[in-house]
Protein backbone atom coordinates (compact mmCIF):
# COMPACT_ATOMS: atom_id res chain seq x y z
CA UNK A 1 0.00 0.00 0.00
CA UNK A 2 3.09 2.18 0.93
CA UNK A 3 4.61 1.63 -2.25
CA UNK A 4 1.35 2.42 -3.98
CA UNK A 5 1.09 5.71 -2.35
CA UNK A 6 4.54 6.84 -3.34
CA UNK A 7 3.62 6.33 -6.50
CA UNK A 8 0.58 8.77 -6.84
CA UNK A 9 2.54 11.15 -4.77
CA UNK A 10 5.48 11.04 -6.93
CA UNK A 11 3.67 11.70 -10.09
CA UNK A 12 1.28 13.94 -8.67
CA UNK A 13 4.15 16.50 -7.78
CA UNK A 14 5.84 16.14 -10.62
CA UNK A 15 2.93 17.06 -13.14
CA UNK A 16 1.96 19.60 -10.37
CA UNK A 17 5.41 21.45 -10.56
CA UNK A 18 5.59 21.34 -14.59
CA UNK A 19 2.21 23.28 -13.93
CA UNK A 20 3.27 25.35 -11.64
CA UNK A 21 6.29 26.72 -13.60
CA UNK A 22 3.84 27.37 -16.44
CA UNK A 23 1.45 29.10 -14.49
CA UNK A 24 4.07 31.53 -12.89
CA UNK A 25 5.20 31.95 -16.20
CA UNK A 26 2.02 33.22 -17.65
CA UNK A 27 0.97 35.09 -14.48
CA UNK A 28 4.97 37.14 -14.90
CA UNK A 29 4.00 37.49 -18.35
CA UNK A 30 -0.02 38.79 -18.18
CA UNK A 31 0.80 40.91 -14.58
CA UNK A 32 4.33 41.73 -14.28
CA UNK A 33 6.38 41.52 -10.98
CA UNK A 34 3.42 41.73 -8.91
CA UNK A 35 2.12 38.49 -10.89
CA UNK A 36 5.26 36.93 -10.70
CA UNK A 37 5.39 37.28 -6.56
CA UNK A 38 1.81 36.19 -6.18
CA UNK A 39 2.24 33.12 -8.67
CA UNK A 40 5.23 32.38 -6.23
CA UNK A 41 3.11 32.78 -2.72
CA UNK A 42 0.19 30.91 -4.66
CA UNK A 43 2.90 27.92 -5.62
CA UNK A 44 4.69 27.88 -1.94
CA UNK A 45 0.70 27.59 -0.17
CA UNK A 46 0.02 24.84 -2.61
CA UNK A 47 3.71 22.83 -1.64
CA UNK A 48 3.46 23.64 1.92
CA UNK A 49 -0.70 22.42 2.38
CA UNK A 50 0.33 19.24 0.16
CA UNK A 51 3.44 18.34 1.62
CA UNK A 52 2.01 18.42 5.28
CA UNK A 53 -0.90 16.21 3.79
CA UNK A 54 1.61 13.76 2.23
CA UNK A 55 4.29 13.65 5.35
CA UNK A 56 1.23 13.11 7.76
CA UNK A 57 -0.79 10.04 5.26
CA UNK A 58 2.16 8.79 4.85
CA UNK A 59 3.05 8.17 8.33
CA UNK A 60 -0.43 6.84 9.28
CA UNK A 61 -0.57 4.90 6.06
CA UNK A 62 2.44 2.79 7.98
CA UNK A 63 -0.43 2.14 10.98
CA UNK A 64 -3.25 0.94 8.63
CA UNK A 65 -6.05 2.18 6.10
CA UNK A 66 -7.98 3.20 8.78
CA UNK A 67 -5.74 5.34 10.40
CA UNK A 68 -4.06 6.67 6.85
CA UNK A 69 -7.72 7.72 5.96
CA UNK A 70 -8.76 9.43 9.45
CA UNK A 71 -5.14 11.37 8.86
CA UNK A 72 -6.63 12.53 5.50
CA UNK A 73 -9.38 13.52 6.93
CA UNK A 74 -8.22 15.60 9.90
CA UNK A 75 -5.32 17.11 7.79
CA UNK A 76 -7.95 18.45 5.14
CA UNK A 77 -9.98 20.45 7.97
CA UNK A 78 -7.09 21.66 9.33
CA UNK A 79 -5.98 23.17 5.72
CA UNK A 80 -9.22 24.43 4.92
CA UNK A 81 -9.36 26.11 8.71
CA UNK A 82 -5.49 27.18 7.94
CA UNK A 83 -6.01 28.47 4.25
CA UNK A 84 -9.09 30.57 5.67
CA UNK A 85 -6.50 32.18 7.78
CA UNK A 86 -3.90 32.92 5.08
CA UNK A 87 -6.69 34.10 2.62
CA UNK A 88 -7.82 36.65 5.74
CA UNK A 89 -4.52 37.33 6.31
CA UNK A 90 -3.73 38.56 2.93
CA UNK A 91 -6.64 40.64 2.24
CA UNK A 92 -5.96 43.92 1.08
CA UNK A 93 -2.28 43.60 0.49
CA UNK A 94 -0.28 44.96 -2.09
CA UNK A 95 2.82 43.90 -2.73
CA UNK A 96 1.66 41.02 -5.03
CA UNK A 97 -1.63 39.91 -7.52
CA UNK A 98 -3.63 38.01 -5.19
CA UNK A 99 -5.51 37.08 -7.93
CA UNK A 100 -2.71 35.22 -9.20
CA UNK A 101 -2.17 34.26 -5.82
CA UNK A 102 -5.83 32.64 -6.60
CA UNK A 103 -5.34 31.11 -9.96
CA UNK A 104 -1.68 29.68 -9.35
CA UNK A 105 -3.56 27.99 -6.25
CA UNK A 106 -6.67 26.67 -7.49
CA UNK A 107 -4.83 25.33 -10.83
CA UNK A 108 -2.44 23.35 -8.80
CA UNK A 109 -4.92 22.10 -6.36
CA UNK A 110 -6.72 20.99 -9.46
CA UNK A 111 -3.50 19.01 -11.22
CA UNK A 112 -2.78 17.48 -8.03
CA UNK A 113 -6.20 16.27 -7.42
CA UNK A 114 -7.03 15.11 -11.26
CA UNK A 115 -3.10 13.11 -11.14
CA UNK A 116 -3.81 11.83 -7.86
CA UNK A 117 -7.56 10.71 -9.19
CA UNK A 118 -6.20 9.30 -13.02
CA UNK A 119 -3.16 7.32 -11.00
CA UNK A 120 -4.56 5.82 -8.30
CA UNK A 121 -7.34 4.67 -11.39
CA UNK A 122 -5.03 3.23 -13.32
CA UNK A 123 -2.82 1.34 -10.66
CA UNK A 124 -3.96 -2.05 -10.03
CA UNK A 125 -4.23 -1.73 -5.85
CA UNK A 126 -5.10 -4.84 -4.09
CA UNK A 127 -8.22 -4.39 -1.40
CA UNK A 128 -7.11 -7.35 0.23
CA UNK A 129 -3.32 -8.59 1.53
CA UNK A 130 -2.17 -11.98 -0.12
CA UNK A 131 -1.83 -14.78 1.99
CA UNK A 132 1.60 -15.20 2.82
CA UNK A 133 3.25 -18.67 2.65
CA UNK A 134 3.83 -19.93 6.09
CA UNK A 135 1.82 -17.03 7.71
CA UNK A 136 -0.12 -18.27 10.49
CA UNK A 137 -3.79 -16.38 11.68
Amino acid sequence: MLAKYATIVRRAGALTAAAAAIMVAVSAALVGVKGLIGALVGVAIVTAFFGISVLVVGRAARISPQAMMAAAMITYLVKIVALAVVVSAMNGTTAFSTRAVGFVAIGCILVWSATQVITTVKLKMLYVEPETPGRVR
